[in-house]
């Protein structure tokens, strides 16, 4: 009896065990049901800010969902990517944007938090006099020139996520118009998109697992 007892008591701390596994993926993991999307945003009438292209290109050649808009078109981004929301697709979010196109994924990612969808990554490549990264983003990244056009990123007193300002001021080889196209820069950015997608991939197979009835 007692052995039966252990063992009953041991299934039970198994079943709790594999809940708070599940509550900390969906927890940990802001938007979980489909693959990541990235949108990168150009600078100044999307003239400048090439080397974003060349960046989703190999985003794609990845596997990876990136898209290249112009800064202008940011508005129009936030409401599809509400609308995509609405449909179902909560994949994780990218934000990458250079110059002017940095600032306006900071707007994208503060115009998206009333509609409680987060920013899984925002990367910023030489923002300047920009807004402060709201609490709706769960991790920024930011690459800057001080002294130069460019500036450390700032939060929201609500923000609790993680922010990295990454001075490259010290890379002779960088400079504003063609940070974007820096080769460094494209390896590290893709790096932490495709870590975010293999995360993802992760946390769908275990809460798969965990969702399927189980046999006695």
């Amino acid at each position: 009896m007692r052995a039966r007892r252990h063992a009953i008591s041991m299934m039970g701390r198994a079943r709790l065990l594999n809940v708070i596994i599940m509550v900390a993926v969906l927890w940990s993991t802001s938007a979980i049901g489909g693959p990541v999307k990235v949108l990168l945003l150009r600078g100044w009438f999307g003239v400048f800010s090439t080397g974003l292209d060349s960046l989703a290109d190999e985003l794609q050649a990845k596997g990876i969902d990136a898209q290249v808009v112009g800064h202008l078109s940011w508005n129009t981004a936030v409401s599809a990517i509400v609308r995509e929301r609405a449909a179902g697709k909560t994949g994780p979010l990218v934000l990458v944007g250079h110059s002017q196109g940095a600032n306006n994924v900071i707007d994208m990612a503060r115009a998206l938090a009333p509609h409680d969808i987060s920013v899984d990554l925002l990367v910023t490549l030489a923002p300047f006099l920009q807004n402060a990264v709201p609490a709706n983003v769960m991790r920024a990244i930011n690459y800057y020139q001080w002294p130069g056009w460019g500036s450390r990123l700032t939060t929201d007193p609500e923000f609790h996520g993680k922010l990295a300002n990454i001075d490259v001021t010290n890379d002779a080889t960088i400079f504003h118009i063609n940070i974007d196209k820096s080769a460094r820069i494209h390896a590290d950015i893709a790096r932490e998109i495709l870590a975010l997608s293999q995360e993802n991939v992760v946390a769908e197979k275990v809460i798969g697992e965990h969702s399927r009835p189980r046999r006695e």
